[in-house]
């Protein structure tokens, strides 16, 4: 409908092409301002007129077509109010047709997109800091497989660096085997704060973990066999939280696999003459920010040293159209240096390289005259993700015992509501902005919440088992029948889901889907309320039918993409 009315416009508008004038229609919030308007703020300049003239002018030069009711003038806004029933067929015809297939593109054809995320650090504890990382990058993920993208994911597992070290010198001198073997992940994050606090007093700790893992890079086997100690425990708490979130990886190749790719990385920098010796340290000197360090004094590599490695390995091996980065705002500089080097290396597709920064999650304080605290392992400062994930399911479970205890499958749905709900949550505001977390505000299951969304597709559902229809039955309608405001408005949500998929993946952001999805729910929630679905007559019955329908495959697919199960019942 709004390409129909770019067409329309462009033949009245010259000084427009067609996709900026689609760009610029809007969907007015209050319906009496028409089901579309086209501001006129941008030909101003260029016509030299007020936006008010020229959107009158407009209005009286646009001869009206079939599907379009009336054109009205509105201060510097020209309103189009479309043939109501055009309108429907439009918007739910194709969802009808297509039911939980329409919008999602799963062709793979549009070439392979690489995303790294989640990397959450060996034998440190996987808290709910990764928890932003992880269910971002399966949004992110699961937006562009729809999108019609080959997605490949990775764990860039942070299983490398001078933290081993220091976990060693603290295993060494502050715990056993067996301890480590009965407490697993706990007993290292205790030593590992352990040895923060004891390295403020007594600074040579440092240089003995420097040193330790100076000898992991070496090669030396009694070292890097605790290292592999140390991830093995690691991976088995990860695996566990990874099933709790129904996230998968293709590649699991963290920063030690990079080890031996390295050297031949270095060497190239080497030969295109891009390398500098700074104080005995390689680096590479950049324009407009700091060198980007690639060894150190010693020898010894870094971040960036492997991130540049990992780039040349994932362009070679996927030949990706993108490779996207899901990491805390705070790397921002990390790559910027990093896609810089890339470019400086001379290849073009640096440009394909994406930074996604999210904001950094802070602990509310249960003192509420304290402000909220940030997460620091070293200072063991940290809500463990799986302890979070386990509270909510059972906070979930005590709400459902309360309002249905005859609800089926009860385990499963608390899992379902209890982790959507944490998921959502971190979701449905802008990624960059920073997170306070909040016992109280994730579980509150009320308003703009992934229980709320959740409920109203389990609500719709169970109007259609009321029906006694079958869902794949309903497809031909009397649209004459769904033409009131409430149904108008819940058909323009369902209409727009392409757009918002298609916006999402465009700008990165999931909490696009998450807002569109409360959308959604709130628009079918006041069908529900305003409008008798399940009356005497079955065309008018048959007819709203569809649109409960049309709801329940939209919000199926609205909470898939944030990796959110839809329960049909709650």
């Amino acid at each position: 409908m709004k390409k129909k009315l770019a067409n329309l416009l462009s033949e009245n508008i010259p000084n427009l092409d067609k996709q900026t004038i689609y760009d610029l229609i809007e969907v007015p919030l209050n319906t009496s301002m028409g089901d579309y308007a086209f501001p006129c703020f941008k030909l101003a300049k260029e016509l030299k007129k007020s936006p008010k003239i020229i959107a009158k002018e407009l209005a009286e030069k646009i001869e009206k077509v079939n599907f379009i009711e009336k054109i009205e003038c509105v201060n510097a806004y020209v309103n189009f109010f479309v043939d109501k029933e055009i309108l429907l067929k439009h918007m739910l015809i194709p969802i009808l047709k297509q039911g939980e297939k329409f919008g999602m593109d799963k062709s793979k054809s549009k070439g392979n997109i690489v995303i790294d995320f989640s990397s959450p650090n060996i034998a440190k504890p996987f808290h709910i800091g990764h928890l932003r990382s992880t269910v971002i990058g399966k949004s992110l993920y699961r937006i562009f497989e729809a999108s019609g993208y080959d997605c490949i994911s990775i764990n860039h597992l942070g299983d490398w660096g001078t933290q081993f070290g220091k976990l060693i010198v603290a295993y060494k001198k502050y715990s056993s085997k067996e301890e480590i073997e009965q407490k697993g992940i706990q007993e290292l994050l205790r030593i590992y704060v352990l040895f923060h606090e004891e390295a403020e007093k007594n600074p040579e700790l440092e240089q003995q973990a420097r040193d330790y893992f100076t000898k992991m890079e070496q090669g030396d086997e009694e070292t890097l066999e605790l290292w592999r100690w140390f991830k093995k425990i690691s991976l088995k708490e990860f695996e566990d939280v990874y099933n709790l979130l129904d996230v998968q990886f293709d590649s699991f190749n963290g920063e030690a696999f990079y080890n031996d790719k390295m050297a031949p990385v270095i060497q190239e920098l080497e030969d295109k003459n891009l390398i500098k010796v700074s104080d005995g340290a390689k680096i590479v000197e950049l324009e407009d920010m700091p060198p980007c360090l690639i060894t150190k004094r010693d020898g010894s590599t870094l971040y960036a040293t492997r991130d540049i490695t990992a780039a040349e390995y994932r362009k070679e091996t996927y030949n990706f159209e993108k490779c996207i980065y899901v990491t805390a705002l705070q790397q921002n500089l990390h790559f910027k240096q990093l896609f810089e080097v890339i470019k400086k290396m001379g290849y073009e597709w640096y440009k394909d390289l994406v930074h996604v920064p999210f904001g950094m999650v802070s602990i509310e304080s249960e003192d509420k005259d304290k402000p909220a605290q940030a997460i620091a392992t070293r200072k063991g400062n940290v809500i463990l993700l799986q302890d979070l994930l386990t509270q909510a399911i059972q906070k979930t479970k005590e709400i459902i015992e309360e309002k249905n205890p005859t609800l089926e499958d009860k385990d499963k749905v608390a899992m379902q509501v209890g982790i959507g709900a944490i998921i959502f949550d971190d979701m449905y505001n802008t990624i960059i902005k920073d997170v306070e977390f909040s016992w109280t505000k994730v579980l509150n299951f009320d308003g703009e919440t992934g229980p709320y969304v959740q409920y109203t597709h389990a609500r719709a559902c169970s109007v259609l088992r009321k029906s006694k229809l079958a869902k794949h039955c309903i497809r031909l309608v009397n649209f004459s029948f769904i033409t009131d405001e409430a149904s108008i408005n819940l058909a323009k949500q369902l209409g727009n889901f392409k757009s918002i998929l298609s916006d999402a993946a465009n700008k990165y952001e999931p909490s696009i889907i998450a807002r569109y999805a409360v959308n959604v729910a709130q628009a079918f929630n006041k069908f529900y309320h305003d409008v008798p679905i399940l009356v005497d007559d079955y065309d008018v019955k048959y007819s709203r039918l569809t649109l409960v329908c049309c709801t329940i495959d939209i919000l199926k697919n609205a909470l898939y993409l944030l990796g959110i199960s839809a329960p049909t019942q709650m």
